[in-house]
């Protein structure tokens, strides 16, 4: 059957300050070719490098709030890409508040770009549509953080029915059918008779689905919004035994986050935004994997594929 790509790439996956080995969160996915920028802390633009990304090809960046490991380094990829020759638009995607910051930076560095700018605000209150193509859906969700902060829902659309080639020749229909069977609908062979959809196709490839649940505190009813997605990424900034810092600075822990995955149902869960207090990660991954097995951890330059 064919599919099309979704991939995503961590650049960044340390909390409030980097480390020598992890950078503030920053994140890359691919869905059907189509690049889209999660978060942009500091560094973001030489992770991309380092790890072969392609620069260029964001077109959308999703910024989740307005902390600093979580944007201040959009200013510099937004320069870079001027520099580089880019004409193409590009739409950033957050608080209304970010393009006061971006154009008040451009103002005073004299820096004019040479493509189009758009910026889409995001709420807080409520989930909410804020792109679409023709391949792919973009909700933002309301988090619990100390300012308005969103997550991200990435939902591909319902794909085409596979046509089954061998059977369109054996049962006589020509290929001129295959856009009606694409869709769903029933054949005419070259005798003028029907033939059912499902004799000549095969079901497509479930729609895949990856939710960003970036800073925020553990709280139950936002599994509502992300209910069944395949791949969840939710912040464990803490471990448990650190619950109650957690708590009073509205971040979640290792545990949490695995609670989420379960509340969810989702098939896969990554923990990221780890305090830099934590030089080893071992305990994060061992604490989630006693509530939900399938844990893996937000490395540097890991790709993860569905």
């Amino acid at each position: 059957m064919s599919t099309q790509t979704f991939e995503l790439l961590i650049l960044g996956s340390s909390a409030a300050t980097p480390t020598a080995n992890r950078n503030p969160t920053a994140q890359l996915l691919n869905i059907a070719e189509r690049f889209f920028l999660i978060d942009c802390g500091e560094g973001t633009q030489m992770q991309m490098r380092k790890y072969k990304a392609r620069f260029q090809s964001v077109n959308h960046i999703f910024i989740s709030h307005l902390h600093g490991d979580h944007f201040y380094g959009l200013p510099g990829f937004l320069a870079s890409m001027h520099l580089l020759g880019r004409k193409n638009e590009l739409t950033i995607y957050g608080p209304k508040e970010l393009e006061e910051i971006i154009n008040m930076i451009h103002k005073h560095s004299e820096t004019y770009l040479n493509y189009p700018l758009n910026f889409v605000y995001t709420q807080n209150t409520s989930k909410q549509l804020i792109f679409e193509d023709e391949k792919v859906e973009v909700y933002s969700l309301p988090l619990k953080h100390r300012i308005a902060t969103t997550g991200y829902l990435f939902k591909e659309k319902p794909l085409f029915r596979n046509i089954d080639k061998y059977k369109l020749e054996k049962m006589n229909v020509s290929f001129a059918e295959i856009h009606k069977l694409k869709q769903g609908l029933d054949a005419i062979d070259n005798n003028g008779n029907s033939i059912k959809n499902g004799e000549l196709t095969l079901d497509p490839i479930k729609q895949r689905s990856y939710a960003f649940c970036s800073d925020t505190k553990f709280f139950q009813e936002l599994s509502n919004d992300i209910k069944d997605v395949d791949l969840l990424y939710h912040e464990s900034t803490f471990l448990e035994e650190k619950a109650d810092r957690a708590k009073q600075t509205f971040h979640s822990t290792a545990k949490q986050a695995a609670q989420m995955a379960v509340l969810a149902n989702t098939q896969k869960l990554i923990l990221g935004h780890f305090s830099a207090r934590y030089g080893h990660l071992e305990e994060f991954l061992e604490e989630a994997k006693l509530i939900f097995p399938n844990t893996e951890l937000a490395i540097e330059g890991q790709l993860f594929s569905l």
